[in-house]
């Protein structure tokens, strides 16, 4: 176990604030898991005024009983729970309407054009960090403090966010889109751990949920159905169209466009001597456009809404990177050039496969997060 002392050599509390502990407040978003509610025990161990808030982001007795997912019924049970064990006030949100707009519609609307979604990344770039941390701020609070496995440092030009320590457990790719200004404000006290540490110190502080499974589905799609999901939200927008090959000839038919992702192999319902990709979506035409898994590969893209978390400006001349074009993949290395208006350029040294409309292509130099996007469809 890491050994955490309230005090460093410079007089800072363990979030690098330069107030004793006692007079910081803190606020801690509590899902209901082991992560946020360890962390909101370590901060009362610590001595912080800390204060739990929890988000109720969509229908409450809908979500009652629903294994796997955050944010659910009995997360908020648990979470208030953890905070009456250690002793803090906690305080339950009610952002469904702002949840449905900003991810629930923002999901099944990226289906629809073609698009393969993020939704956690959105939820932590609008209502976890851009309207929690209003109320953190309502509340007077010195930090808004997350269980994400990242970490935060200090660099010369300001805060810095950085992989988790834990290469398995790294969250940054979920979390490209945070802002310098919430950055200055956020903070990860289990970067630096791995997740058994976090269990262990869950364990030592008696908390309700040590031995709560993680979460695994995205919290609105019950077991993963995605389409299910979609049928749902937009009522009559699966449309029947063609599946066509990469010379636009007919081989197959499907019920919409929404049920395929570029990339996809499974399901497609088409024989072939072998396998057929996802290799493009054509919403606009209801085509899914499909080919062999070379026609997949890709050395360059460009990106849109970029967050940037370098030290200078991100210009037209290109600067080395690696990057990750989905969370689970190694990063690889590219260049990566500005083209204004918040799109850049991404120009990768091994043509890689899959990189679906839609998704986050994140740029890291080394350890350090330095931002990322949304990729583009190719013309």
């Amino acid at each position: 176990m890491p050994i955490l002392r309230p005090m460093n050599a410079f007089g800072r509390n363990m979030l690098g604030i330069d107030k004793p502990a006692h007079g910081t407040r803190v606020v801690v978003a509590m899902s209901g898991g082991v992560d946020s509610s360890a962390c909101a025990a370590l901060m009362a161990e610590q001595g912080f005024d800390v204060v739990g808030v929890t988000l109720q982001l969509y229908d409450h007795g809908k979500a009652v009983g629903r294994a796997g997912s955050c944010c659910a019924g009995q997360d908020i049970h648990d979470a208030r729970r953890v905070a009456d064990t250690i002793g803090i006030p906690h305080y339950v949100l009610d952002y469904e309407s702002l949840f449905r707009q900003a991810v629930i519609d923002d999901f099944a609307d990226s289906y629809l054009r073609g698009e393969t979604p993020v939704p956690c990344v959105r939820c932590n770039q609008t209502v976890k960090f851009r309207d929690l941390m209003g109320v953190a701020r309502d509340l007077g609070a010195d930090a808004l403090v997350t269980g994400h496995y990242v970490r935060r440092i200090d660099g010369a030009a300001g805060p810095e966010l950085h992989r988790g320590a834990d290469a398995g457990r790294d969250q940054s790719y979920f979390l490209f889109a945070t802002t310098p200004e919430q950055l200055a404000m956020l903070h990860f006290p289990l970067g630096g751990l791995a997740k058994t540490e976090t269990r262990q110190l869950a364990e030592r502080f008696a908390l309700p949920v040590a031995a709560k499974p993680d979460s695994q589905d995205i919290c609105f799609v019950p077991n993963g159905n995605y389409a299910a999901t979609l049928q749902k939200l937009r009522p009559g927008a699966f449309e029947p169209g063609d599946i066509v090959d990469l010379a636009g000839q007919v081989i197959g038919h499907h019920e919409g466009v929404a049920n395929f992702t570029v990339g996809q192999r499974r399901r497609i319902g088409v024989a072939a001597p072998e396998p057929f990709y996802v290799v493009k979506l054509e919403p606009e035409a209801r085509r899914v456009v499909v080919g062999p898994q070379r026609a997949l590969l890709r050395d360059r893209l460009t990106v849109r809404d970029v967050n940037w978390l370098g030290d200078t400006a991100l210009g037209e001349a290109a600067v080395g990177v690696s990057i990750k074009l989905r969370s689970t993949m190694p990063p690889t290395a590219a260049s990566l050039r500005g083209l204004g208006e918040g799109r850049a350029e991404v120009v990768l040294e091994t043509p890689q496969g899959a990189a679906a409309p839609g998704q986050a292509c994140v740029f890291y130099d080394g350890e350090r997060v330095l931002g990322g996007g949304w990729i583009e469809r190719p013309d």
